[in-house]
């Protein structure tokens, strides 16, 4: 049996390699989504489907990268080194179509060890609109090109011909290449260091200490879980619409708390519905974790580990497990969130001291246009004015932190490079105050803001989102933080509320976006 010292060291240099990872595509990627939002994911999974180590960035994709490990093994039982993988497709272990996901694998003494993965979220993937989200699609053939799990090598060398197609099938190919380029760099940097790790220690002690590590990580699970007051509980999360008419769709959770198992249980939600709100199953397995993994420890290790003690009851056909064929692209925020919120509202009969105040809703906003300056087409999305964060019984909310999803992973980057890069003008960008939800702790403040747009000739907007009927859900007594205001002002005059699923929105050049973005929810009685 490897020693607890090397377990540790191994632990941290599992880590060590998922951050580096994450670095190199932090500098060597081409879109704002990628370099400047941080829209992309790392993990180390190991040969049965495991997650044995990620970095902190963007907890929805993470959590469901075994299982598009899993869905890559089952059409490539074999592989070899220098193989190149990748898939996006919701049906066959993707989460949604603009989340690309690149794979290497990683071999010790000619068997398959690890699989170094990389996700990244394409600005775009094709499809009836721009940016990768189509607010009117009823279905999955109307969002995007799909990518089933394919090899991108041949010989331990990139197909170009592949490529291609892949690139010939997006509107922005040059940004698509330079970002595919940089999660195959990363990914196979991720291979290089489980190489080196391999040769370093041994193949039987890195998968020892493998062992090792997901058992500590259950144990540390395990005990907080059994502190937890047994019981069936029940919560549930509302979404405003899903685009098409039907509106207040509802994610309903029943978790059972027993002993040091935890049992989520999510049949009781509503039926699929017609628009994009609808999950992927490997996307429902990632929320329902996502929710467990934020009321653990933060010490805790987020692997496959501290996830034993969570079993997932799920029934297809509804809103959470849609049926092959049903959009899907807003699942990874919308009902990716609801779905952690219904079951945190649960469980805050358990472990009311763990449980915090919802997160702020996502409202996305893309923006095409040509950019005077140069010239050139441009794709912009907007992640600045972000919601804020939930309270806890810790203190009050972060402001602007984001949604569930992200818990802070994504980022608004400075607002003077997003001017340099493209034909926008911020007018303001600060907190709006008072709108978190008031508690005993407050929710996080959103943003206000107040953008100009400055295109040659007209933009086009497409808005993906929801939070303007129901804000972040206040817990424990605590209120709902504000819900989200997006208004466009034209320069002719013309004023309007910008709704959170539209397509192809008349943006003049000269008109201004004032957002208001909500705020968290309250924790406790105010």
């Amino acid at each position: 049996m490897t020693d607890p010292v090397t377990v540790a060291v191994l632990q941290n240099r599992l880590s060590a390699i998922a951050e580096e990872m994450g670095e190199a595509m932090l500098r060597t990627t081409y879109s704002q989504i990628l370099n400047s939002s941080r829209d992309f994911s790392i993990g180390l999974v190991d040969s049965h489907g495991r997650l044995v180590a990620q970095a902190d960035h963007i907890p929805v994709h993470v959590g469901a990268l075994p299982w598009a490990v899993l869905a890559l093994m089952e059409v490539f039982p074999t592989q070899s080194p220098g193989d190149v993988f990748l898939l996006n497709d919701p049906y066959h272990g993707g989460s949604h179509l603009p989340d690309l996901t690149a794979f290497v694998p990683s071999f010790a003494e000619g068997r398959l060890a690890f699989w170094s993965v990389v996700r990244a979220h394409q600005s775009d993937i094709g499809g009836a609109t721009m940016g990768g989200y189509n607010p009117g699609a009823t279905e999955i053939w109307q969002e995007g090109l799909r990518v089933p799990p394919i090899r991108l090598t041949e010989g331990g060398m990139i197909r170009d011909d592949l490529v291609a197609m892949l690139a010939a099938n997006v509107r922005h190919p040059q940004d698509f290449r330079g970002d595919l380029a940089a999660m195959i760099g990363a990914a196979r940097l991720g291979e290089r260091r489980l190489a080196q790790t391999l040769a370093e220690f041994g193949a039987k002690v890195l998968q020892e200490s493998v062992e090792a590590i997901l058992d500590a990580a259950e144990q540390h699970a395990r005990a907080i879980v059994v502190t937890w007051m047994d019981g069936a509980y029940e919560g549930e999360a509302v979404l405003d619409d899903d685009g098409h008419g039907i509106e207040n769709v509802t994610i309903r959770a029943r978790v059972t708390v027993s002993g040091s198992d935890v049992t989520v249980d999510l049949t009781q939600s509503d039926p699929q519905v017609q628009g994009f709100v609808n999950s992927s199953y490997a996307n429902m397995q990632s929320a329902v974790a996502m929710a467990f993994a934020f009321l653990l420890d933060p010490d805790c290790a987020r692997n496959a580990g501290a996830f034993r003690p969570l079993h997932v009851v799920a029934r297809e056909g509804t809103v959470v497990w849609a049926r092959e064929g049903a959009p899907v692209t807003m699942c990874t925020s919308h009902c990716s969130n609801e779905i952690v919120e219904a079951i945190v509202v649960a469980l805050s009969g358990a472990c009311p001291d763990r449980a915090m105040g919802g997160w702020g809703r996502r409202f996305r906003v893309a923006f095409e246009g040509r950019d005077g300056r140069t010239g050139r087409r441009f794709i912009w999305h907007m992640f600045h004015a972000r919601p804020g964060g939930g309270a806890s019984s810790a203190g009050d909310g972060w402001p602007t932190a984001g949604e569930w999803h992200s818990v802070g992973g994504l980022k608004f980057g400075s607002v003077e490079v997003a001017e340099a890069r493209f034909p926008l003008f911020f007018e303001q960008h600060e907190f709006r105050l008072g709108s978190g939800g008031a508690g005993r702790h407050c929710g996080g403040d959103g943003g206000e803001m107040w953008l100009r747009i400055e295109t040659d000739g007209p933009a086009t907007a497409n808005t993906a989102g929801d939070g303007v009927r129901h804000g972040a859900r206040g817990m424990l007594g605590g209120q709902d933080g504000a819900p989200h205001c997006y208004v466009l002002h034209r320069p002719d005059g013309v004023v309007r509320e910008l709704r959170t699923k539209e397509v192809g929105i008349a943006v003049p050049s000269g008109s201004r976006l004032h957002v208001l973005s909500g705020g968290g929810g309250g924790w406790g009685r105010p």
